[in-house]
């Protein structure tokens, strides 16, 4: 059956259009003015935005599987929750154990995701150990259409070394793939932690005081000379401060090919969020912690400028009862992460776009396009294009919200943007042609399939 949306604005590549696009199978078959009906199912868009399907670049779902810091949402609960906010493809972080290899990593997160899946999804592999038989990995990685990678500098059952970096930049380079980069200093970070203890601060509102700013900032330094030296673009994932962009804008100024992700954390919320009564600012401790005004500002104009490439959630949800609970005498015992996957799309629509910000063809790109480009995906994803995939959402710009735990369909038990009023509303979704989400309701669960990758496609 195919089916015909008409009378929508398309948000595609070149910009917005009036027009009509027409579904056949799985696939975009035509985009044009006035298609006729035929036996085409219609759906009628007047008034709405259509965008390709969103792309969640960061999220982790179903992880520290078992443990009492296990994550709230699992891979059915996270990507039901993604498709209802519009989301239709997910970039998760299979993480192998500590001497492992990348298969068994990827092997563990297609069992996880598989058959749970409500939109579609693919891998970023996490590399910790470094070696001869890693690296030969890679080309089993990219005939299983895994092609980006992320790698450390804080945690340290997580970080690699510099030199090891800058080794695994420069092979990942060279079959065109790209890496990410957590960029926090991770010797800086457990100073500050053990200072803080030190001083009796014990509280949530001790973690953003371990790593500020400039643990970022110098990791982002360091990071960019890995980059440099290795002769090949990288990625900075969930970019926070001004300081970091400041460094990633010089880097640029010099010839660099640098992409940066941020995440709506970064944007809508700040500091204050530790200065809560009792333990409540546990619900926002999360690496990087939220900053200072002046960063939200920053980043705001970095949007405006075309400075950040890429909007991820770093979706890492925990419950505030019983888990974040486990730091309540110990601030660095509070598992980081806040919970995000759902909002995303319409609380950028309403930050960005409805308070002029920005536009709707520039939320397309950091939503769809660009991290379709980045991630090995265009133009089969990320774009209203004929012969592309059917992944699409239509938007009513006039809807009139709220963001409240009791109405999500995340697991955790609680969202960090509480109360937010909103302006837009995911209207309807298709995956791969057939209908997800009806009336701003999921009519779909377990459809998603995983998304084979190939090389970034670099365009700074």
């Amino acid at each position: 059956m195919s089916t015909l949306i008409q009378n929508g604005v398309l948000l595609c590549p070149g910009g917005p259009v009036n027009a009509d696009l027409r579904v056949v199978g799985e696939k975009i078959a035509e985009i044009g003015l006035n298609l006729p009906a035929g036996d085409s199912r219609v759906l009628d868009a007047s008034g709405k935005l259509v965008f390709p399907g969103f792309i969640d670049t960061h999220t982790h779902f179903e992880m520290n599987k078992g443990k009492p810091n296990e994550t709230a949402d699992d891979w059915a609960s996270g990507t039901l929750a993604a498709l209802a906010g519009g989301t239709t493809t997910v970039l998760d972080f299979a993480e192998p154990e500590r001497g492992a290899s990348l298969a068994s990593a990827l092997d563990a997160w297609h069992s996880r995701a598989e058959g749970a899946a409500c939109c579609h999804y693919g891998f970023h592999m996490t590399v910790k150990d470094w070696s001869p038989a890693v690296k030969a990995e890679l080309a089993d990685m990219d005939r299983a259409g895994v092609s980006s990678y992320k790698v450390y500098f804080a945690y340290d059952d997580l970080r690699v070394s510099d030199g090891a970096a800058l080794e695994i930049v420069r092979s990942v380079g060279e079959r065109g793939g790209i890496v990410g980069c957590h960029c926090e200093n991770g010797e800086l970070v457990g100073a500050g932690i053990k200072a803080q203890k030190a001083a009796g601060n014990l509280g949530p509102w001790a973690h953003p005081l371990s790593r500020p700013a400039a643990v970022e900032a110098e990791a982002v330094g360091r990071w960019l000379a890995v980059g440099e030296l290795a002769g090949y673009p990288v990625n900075i994932v969930h970019l926070s401060a001004a300081r970091s962009l400041e460094i990633v804008r010089a880097a640029r100024a010099r010839g660099q090919k640098v992409y940066v992700e941020t995440c709506p954390q970064y944007l809508l919320l700040d500091e204050e969020k530790y200065r809560l009564p009792g333990f409540e600012s546990a619900k926002f401790v999360l690496s990087p912690p939220l900053r200072g005004r002046e960063d939200v500002d920053a980043l705001w104009a970095g949007l405006e400028a075309g400075d950040v490439d890429t909007i991820g959630t770093d979706h890492c949800s925990f419950h505030f009862r019983g888990v974040k609970e486990l730091g309540r005498e110990d601030f660095s015992q509070i598992p980081n992460g806040i919970p995000g996957v759902e909002h995303r799309p319409v609380l950028l629509y309403t930050a960005g776009v409805a308070s002029g910000r920005m536009s709707a063809h520039q939320l397309m790109k950091l939503l769809s396009e660009q991290p379709a480009r980045l991630f090995g995906m265009y133009p089969r994803k990320g774009a209203l294009a004929v012969g592309g995939d059917a992944d699409l959402v239509i938007f009513d710009p006039d809807h009139k919200g709220r963001v409240t735990a009791a109405a999500q369909h995340q697991a955790a038990d609680y969202t960090p943007y509480e109360g937010f009023e909103t302006r837009g509303r995911v209207e309807t979704v298709l995956l791969s042609g057939e209908m997800a989400v009806e009336d701003g309701r999921v009519t779909a669960k377990g459809r998603g399939r995983f998304v084979r990758r190939g090389p970034s496609q670099f365009w700074r």
